[in-house]
């Protein structure tokens, strides 16, 4: 038996996720591993992450995010490479 109506998959290709949309305003939030990530600007923040003072459309935090996150290694991964160097 069916249990699906027929207007799903209508319904499920018109949502589209807010990541996914350009006309979209975010945040650029930072976790403790100074990892950046975007997140809507109307969403309260997950825990663990913390606004950074950037917010605009998607395509301006991205670049953003691109200028500031140099180094992809997470914060404890770094510390404990230098440390190994001293």
């Amino acid at each position: 038996m069916n249990w699906h109506s027929s207007t799903e998959p209508t319904r499920r290709a018109a949502m589209t996720s807010v990541f996914d949309r350009e006309d979209s305003v975010f945040q650029v939030v930072v976790n403790h591993e100074e990892q950046y990530s975007i997140w809507p600007d109307y969403k309260a923040i997950p825990n663990g992450w913390r606004t950074v003072g950037k917010s605009g459309f998607k395509k301006e935090c991205l670049a953003y995010i691109e200028e500031v996150w140099t180094d992809m290694r997470p914060l404890s991964l770094r510390q404990k490479m230098e440390a190994q160097t001293a």
